[in-house]
């Protein structure tokens, strides 16, 4: 069973179908024993898009597809998270990267096409 961070690009492009969705990426979000993690600054950024209608699909869907897939885990943000957050990544970027670095069991990765997160190699990406 391996566990994977998902930034909000990755959220969102599985629900939409969405091409740019990575192929590495989109196999782990198939795997029926994968541990997918969501930051809580991902739902925050989808429902911030979804208010500036720049969404295909609902907030509503979002958490409810979340909600009702027993594979995923809403991480909040904590102390150890915000101690975690690395200086050199802006505030979104470094809470992911944060809950990855500090989840109670490691994570094999993040799923992620963010361009800083990649450079900083702070840890594992796939797309």
């Amino acid at each position: 069973m391996k566990t994977h961070v998902l930034d909000t690009h990755a959220l969102v492009w599985r629900l939409t179908n969405d091409r740019r969705l990575g192929a590495q990426a989109a196999a782990v979000l198939e795997e029926p024993d994968a541990i997918l993690i969501f930051p809580v600054i991902v739902l925050a950024e989808i429902k911030n898009l979804a208010h500036k209608r720049r969404l295909t699909t609902t907030r509503e869907r979002v958490l409810t597809v979340i909600e009702a897939d027993g594979r995923c885990v809403i991480r909040t943000i904590d102390l150890e998270i915000i101690r975690a957050m690395p200086m050199e990544l802006d505030i979104h970027d470094a809470l992911i990267v944060g809950a990855a670095l500090t989840h109670v069991t490691p994570v094999d990765s993040v799923l992620t096409c963010d361009q800083d997160i990649i450079r900083a190699g702070l840890v594992p990406v796939i797309w």
